[in-house]
Formats: C-alpha cells, sequence, structure tokens
C-alpha cells in the first residue's frame, strides 16, 4: 500500500527527501486554507505540520485515512490529541531535535540580563558610555529553578555544567531528577530559587500558571526565562512583580501575544499596557520565537521526524 502524506509547512529538505527515497509519497500544500486542506485531507495516510493551523475534531473527522501526524517540533498544543488517539492516530513530535538549541538560547538570555549586553551594547550605540550603571551580576552562587524537566529542563541543566550553581527542578512527573539537576518540590524550588526557567508545555495546567499569587510565592527575588510558551505568564503579573522589583529581569522568547502559528504576533493597533512596559523596559530581552530556530535544529528536527515515521511502518 503506498502511504501518501501531506506536508501543510515547508521544513528542512532532507525531510522530503528522507521520506521519498523510503518510498513514500509526497504532497505540499503550504498555502491553502484550512477548509480546503480538509475538503481533500482523506487521500491521505500522514500530515506534516508546524503550526500552520489547529487540526481539530472537524478536521479528524474528515481526515479518514489518516495514519500518523508529524509535527516539526517539542510541542502538540496544536492538535486534539485525545480525539486524534481516539481515531487511532499516532502523534509524533521531535522535542529532542531542538533541545539543545533551547538550551543554550536560555543561557545566553540569562547571561546577557545578567550582565546588561543589550542595553549597553545600545548605550554605546547611541553615543553613552555607562560603567557603572551597567555593572553586572555573576552566576556563579546562584541556585537555578527549572520547572519542567523534560528534553528541554534536561538540555538546559546539561549547559550548567560549567558553573557553580546549585541547579533545582520541579516536574509533574516522580524521579526525573539526575546527575545536573536536584528534583524538588515547588514549594522548595519557591524558597530557593534565584533564576527561573520555564520548559513546560502549553497545557489547560499550566496556562496562565505564572501569576501574582506564583511569583510572590518565591522567597526571593527572581528572574524569569521563558522560552515555553508564551500564554504560561499572565504579562500583565510579570510587569507587575517588575515593577516592584520581585522580578529583577526578564528574559522572553514566546509572548502571551502571539498567534497559534507562532508566525506572527497579535495584530490589535492597540498595544497592551503590559506589553508596552516590555517594550520600554531595561530588564527585559524578548525575542521572536527562536530559542529552538538554529540551522542546527532545523535539520535535526526533520531528521527525528523521518526517523520516526520510517519507524512507524517498519522502514527502519
Amino acid at each position: 500500500m503506498d502511504i501518501k502524506i501531506l506536508h501543510i509547512d515547508s521544513n528542512n529538505p532532507i525531510l522530503w527527501e528522507q521520506l521519498e527515497q523510503a518510498g513514500f509519497i509526497n504532497h505540499a500544500d503550504f498555502t491553502s486554507s484550512k477548509q480546503e486542506i480538509e475538503s481533500k485531507i482523506q487521500d491521505y495516510n500522514g500530515i506534516v505540520i508546524r503550526s500552520r493551523f489547529k487540526i481539530d475534531k472537524q478536521f479528524l473527522d474528515k481526515a479518514t485515512n489518516l495514519q500518523f501526524i508529524a509535527r516539526v517540533g517539542a510541542g502538540l498544543e496544536s492538535i486534539d490529541c485525545d480525539y486524534a488517539t481516539s481515531k487511532n492516530v499516532a502523534l509524533i513530535a521531535a522535542p529532542e531535535g531542538n533541545c539543545n538549541a533551547v538550551a543554550e538560547h536560555t543561557l545566553g538570555m540569562i547571561l546577557s540580563l545578567f550582565n546588561k549586553l543589550n542595553i549597553a551594547d545600545s548605550e554605546i550605540r547611541s553615543g553613552e558610555w555607562n560603567r557603572e550603571k551597567n555593572r553586572g551580576h555573576e552566576l556563579d552562587g546562584k541556585t537555578v529553578g527549572i520547572i519542567g524537566y523534560g528534553n528541554m529542563g534536561k538540555a538546559f541543566s546539561k549547559k550548567l555544567r560549567g558553573f557553580d550553581v546549585e541547579v533545582l527542578c520541579y516536574d509533574i512527573k516522580e524521579n526525573v531528577g539526575d546527575a545536573n539537576a536536584r528534583q524538588v518540590s515547588l514549594q522548595e524550588l519557591q524558597q530557593k530559587t534565584d533564576v527561573l526557567s520555564l520548559h513546560i508545555p502549553w497545557t489547560p495546567e499550566t496556562d496562565k500558571m505564572v501569576n501574582s499569587d506564583f511569583i510572590n510565592a518565591f522567597a526571593k527575588d527572581i528572574w524569569i526565562i521563558n522560552t515555553s510558551r508564551g500564554k504560561n505568564i499572565i504579562t500583565a503579573d510579570l510587569v507587575t512583580a517588575m515593577q516592584s522589583g520581585k522580578v529583577l529581569g526578564a528574559g522572553l522568547d514566546v509572548l502571551e501575544y502571539e498567534k497559534l502559528s507562532f508566525e506572527t504576533l497579535f495584530q490589535d493597533k492597540n498595544t497592551p499596557e503590559a506589553f508596552q512596559y516590555l517594550l520600554d523596559g531595561r530588564k527585559v530581552i524578548l525575542t521572536p520565537h527562536i530559542a529552538g530556530w538554529t540551522y542546527e535544529s532545523h535539520e535535526r528536527l526533520a531528521q527525528v521526524i523521518v526517523d520516526k515515521i520510517k519507524a512507524l511502518y517498519g522502514k527502519n
């Protein structure tokens, strides 16, 4: 039986090429609307997608011959996973494909915040030479708290091995700690952490998890890094904590206001007040959801997806 795969987003060429070599039939459609894709999806056994649109019950009901959905990325929040599973549709993701990229980006954000690299660079370009104002902090001696200790969290803790830091992790799964991070309760993590790094998916449990109560439960004033999902943090509450000094700085690769596709920010004419504070803030580093978006991870993500699709059909 020929296995027909519809590619809904562009990816590294090796994904297409290696699937073709393995005997799969590839078709691409990067421009049609969701409704137009739904009208022909019954012809396909597999879908390869990044985040172009949500694969919901309506879509899955029309995909009568679907055997798998492969998302070239870490999270599956754009897919109705329970409904897909109930229809015996295999779900494939590649969190191991970009975890190193995320880990390096996270560390880069921390070091840039601590040493005010973005501020100092901007000031020099505008003719200012401020040494005392840009005195930095050292990571050594701090406690780093990681929430979410899967592929991303573990990769980040590995990067911290060269620093004299205590690394704690909290996860809903038991016994995930390792030589690089000691697993603790959320209460202990909040008691000891100086730098908080989020490596969690976006689920009903993590949606708006970082709010005022959550932040104020930390015993120390903290730095927050978020390379997971924007909606895990209530931006207005983060800003309130920054204004009070409870949050000393924030590195945000993801924003509450992002579209589901991650390709654009909100299109509203009025910028939310909290977001304007971030844009104006000296203690904030913002990047456009690129923590896992390196040249190397682009290829690695594609390779992981290829290998998993081939394994599904016993072609490895």
